[in-house]
């Protein structure tokens, strides 16, 4: 899938980038989340995706027609409701979807007035956008999950059905940045956790300072009843979880490197 197909999920928003940032695509929020980002979160779900991950949990929020518009200010306005929640935790609000960085201009319009709020920012995102477009969102995010699919390239796009390398390229400016990172990465046993695959990212990440940690994601199917009621193949039926000794296992390739794994 072209980048050029990717732009087509904004039409929504209009041709500017201060329209675009005007209105954003709102699929869901979690008032308390616990798991994108340090402490209790403000978790906002956008609409839309361009990857078609094959454990994805979320296969409701690809199409970016759906969900509701919603204005930063909106969320703004619901996100402070939740601040002391956040601030006795060391929390704050994380965009995530979907894909935000199908909506690049809303995202770092919403993320500066959450920071100029003193609330804590974080971007979860694949990163799969043009990294001009994706910049002012980057830099807008006191943290950056990103989320590393595959090393191998073949292998990426067979999980998400589009290259990697404009995942490559912003983790590259995120250490040129010095940007605070986690990259998550999810072991689906038969299919990513290839030892060479897992060697390759461990190389990979091992050679950049920003990084803070690696979280090590073991695979589930949570997802499947929704693709079963999109009526959606769920192609990963069969496949397991990986075992504790499969994930120790990739952990091994990356604590021997250095990185600190989650």
């Amino acid at each position: 899938m072209s980048f050029s197909a990717l732009s087509t999920g904004t039409h929504f928003m209009g041709t500017r980038p201060e329209e675009r940032a005007a209105k954003g695509r709102l699929h869901s929020i979690e008032t308390c989340g616990t798991v994108d980002g340090p402490g209790v979160r403000f978790v906002v779900f956008l609409q839309g995706c361009a990857l078609r991950c094959l454990y994805c949990h979320n296969p409701d929020s690809r199409d970016p027609r759906g969900g509701r518009p919603v204005t930063p200010e909106e969320l703004l306005a619901q996100a402070n409701k939740y601040r002391s929640f956040m601030a006795k935790s060391g929390g704050g609000v994380t965009v995530t979807g979907g894909e935000p960085l199908l909506q690049p201009e809303f995202v770092a319009r919403f993320l500066n007035l959450c920071k100029a709020e003193g609330l804590h920012t974080a971007l979860d995102t694949s990163g799969f956008c043009e990294l001009e477009r994706a910049k002012p969102a980057l830099e807008a995010a006191d943290l950056v999950l990103l989320d590393i699919k595959s090393m191998d390239a073949e292998t990426h796009r067979r999980v998400t059905g589009v290259p990697r390398d404009s995942t490559l390229a912003i983790a590259r400016y995120l250490h040129e940045i010095g940007k605070r990172t986690w990259i998550r990465f999810v072991l689906v046993p038969g299919l990513t956790d290839a030892p060479a695959n897992v060697t390759a990212l461990a190389e990979f990440v091992s050679g950049f300072n920003n990084i803070e940690k690696v979280q090590l994601l073991p695979f589930h199917k949570m997802g499947e009843k929704k693709w079963e009621k999109l009526g959606l193949r769920y192609e990963l039926g069969s496949t397991r979880p990986p075992s504790p000794i499969e994930l120790e296992r990739a952990a091994a390739a990356f604590r021997s490197r250095g990185v600190i794994v989650e």
